[in-house]
């Protein structure tokens, strides 16, 4: 559809645009504001949906190392996504699509397959119009789409980044399309502390909105990233060197509680001040009870349990990032603090059995996430073998199951070197292989078993008493699945396998019949998890882990 047909429609709607960039360096929490605004406008009665504007060049972070862009997090339709994704999901419990994660690289990929297909009509392709107005037309068929009140739009990268400047001119482009009143740009900027000057110091985010006014923009509301409340002076400061209105300009305080930022916006008036500014004429209040509620559980919580992540990728908490809400979730479920101890998994595989039974000793529960190749994969068995032995809660995801299976057939099966075809193709008990559709695979992105899919759940299993259903629809991202030729050897020595995706025959989960809690699923529940309803498998696997208290 062309542009401008797109602007009249988008200017028929009711559909509010809010935008949040970020100031001075990274890692300022641009998805977590962007979701506390969500909440407090959601909470006021209005429709939200959210897109991520990421700058890299990947069509999506799919083939991206966990270490270097943190977690995939995957849509109800298989989109690879950012896991701002998750934060929004988790945060706002909605449910969203790949229309909301939009990259350079798709944007690059979509207008040079149309120049390939002769869409312009021999003309040169240029940033601006063409690139810039394929940012638009996204934007512009997710707004009519959707239909919804507000759109919040995250710009990954900070001001300054050299490939954030198309998203910026988009925006520009954006307000003058619409209307200046249509699209608030709220930017979050840092404002350190320098101890050993007493001060909190403003010049970097000055020169941040320098260079946002250098790209034709102005913040029209400002958020002030920091560890200590700000003065008027500070304010008025801003307000004077910058330009931003002073009503519109608000500390973002670094708290303990994710919630407590939801609190805290409110009761520096974020959510009518930004009702104003749309010139919405009656204000609505946000009713915040539930995450009150929540605040005061996070905070009550006494007992604690000790769950050891064994993981592969150390040295940041992102690549887990969903798995960590989800067992906070179930922790406020379940009235307990869940202490997480990340294991890192070829640290495992060096130890003697006194020492892993030493290292284990403390802890209530093992949880084996997701991950590829072989790399720490000796060592998740020797977890996943500890947690069988020792009848302690163990929950696997994906190569966690795969990983439990694997470790049932070599302990119990004695077939002693069985593994998985990922790890070895020439292996002698291939107990996990390739789904047969990825055989013939040949390109990493986004060809993996992607989005949800129905699970059929055994009457009398574990999970179909935890679920309480006889049918589920859960996430994937994986190649590899279990090896059906060993079905009947498994299950004659109490393997069962109570979740299959009926229509492949491929199983979804796998249940010891004779231990208390030792399940692992071959998708992701953690996708699915929310901050104020915990998934019916976290919820438990820490009911089961407090029990070893």
């Amino acid at each position: 559809m062309e542009i401008l047909t797109l602007i009249e429609k988008v200017k028929k709607q009711k559909t509010k645009f809010i935008v949040v960039t970020g100031g001075v360096c990274s890692s300022l929490g641009k998805g977590i504001l962007v979701s506390a605004i969500g909440v407090l406008l959601k909470k006021s009665g209005y429709s939200v949906s959210v897109i991520k504007w990421d700058p890299y060049l990947n069509v999506d972070p799919g083939t991206m190392s966990p270490l270097v862009h943190g977690e995939v997090f995957v849509t109800d339709d298989g989109a690879e996504t950012d896991l701002d994704l998750g934060h929004y999901e988790r945060i706002l419990d909605i449910r969203l699509t790949k229309e909301s994660s939009v990259s350079s690289g798709q944007i690059y990929q979509e207008v040079l397959d149309g120049e390939r297909e002769g869409k312009y009509l021999g003309k040169d392709i240029q940033m601006v119009p063409d690139v810039v107005n394929a940012i638009k037309r996204r934007l512009y068929n997710f707004s009519i789409k959707k239909d919804v009140d507000f759109v919040l739009v995250e710009i990954g990268g900070t001001i300054g980044d050299m490939e954030i400047g198309i998203f910026l001119e988009a925006v520009r482009q954006v307000k003058i399309d619409l209307g200046n009143q249509r699209l608030m740009l709220a930017h979050l900027s840092l404002v350190p502390y320098l101890k050993w000057a007493h001060e909190i110091k403003t010049k970097p985010t000055q020169h941040s909105i320098y260079s946002l006014r250098r790209m034709g923009l102005a913040p029209d509301a400002l958020f002030l990233r920091t560890d200590y409340k700000t003065t008027d002076k500070i304010k008025n400061k801003l307000f004077v060197g910058c330009g931003i209105n002073r009503d519109l300009i608000f500390d973002a305080l670094t708290v303990k509680l994710i919630p407590e930022i939801f609190l805290d916006l409110d009761e520096q008036d974020v959510n009518f001040r930004i009702q104003k500014w749309f010139g919405i004429q009656k204000p609505k209040k946000a009713k915040l009870l539930e995450w009150k509620k929540l605040i005061k559980t996070m905070s009550s919580k006494k007992d604690i349990v000790n769950i050891a992540l064994v993981a592969k990728y150390v040295g940041s908490n992102d690549p887990y990032i969903s798995i960590i809400n989800a067992l906070m979730s179930a922790g406020n479920s379940n009235n307990v603090n869940v202490n997480i101890e990340v294991v890192e998994a070829e640290k495992l595989e060096k130890m003697t059995a006194l020492s892993i039974k030493k290292f284990f000793a403390g802890v209530h529960g093992i949880l084996v996430p997701g991950g590829f190749d072989s790399r720490g994969v000796e060592g998740k068995i020797v977890a996943a073998r500890y947690a069988r032995k020792n009848n302690l809660p163990y929950l696997g995801i994906c190569l966690g199951m795969q990983i439990m299976i694997i470790e049932f057939a070599r302990s119990i099966l004695d077939l002693k070197t069985a593994t998985s075809t990922e790890f070895n193709k020439k292996t002698r008990y291939p107990v996990i292989g390739l789904i047969e559709e990825q055989k013939s695979i040949d390109k990493k992105g986004g060809t993996m078993r992607l989005g949800v899919y129905k699970c059929s759940l055994l009457k009398d299993s574990k999970v179909g008493k935890i679920y309480g259903k006889s049918e589920i629809f859960e996430r994937h991202r994986h190649r590899y699945e279990f090896n059906n030729f060993y079905k009947k050897q498994f299950e004659k020595k109490g393997m069962v396998f109570s979740g299959i995706y009926k229509k492949e025959n491929l199983v979804e989960i796998s249940e010891i019949k004779d231990h208390p809690f030792m399940i692992g699923t071959q998708f992701h529940p953690e996708y699915l998890s929310k901050f104020l309803k915990s998934h019916p498998l976290f919820k438990e696997f820490i009911k089961r882990a407090k029990e070893q208290i």
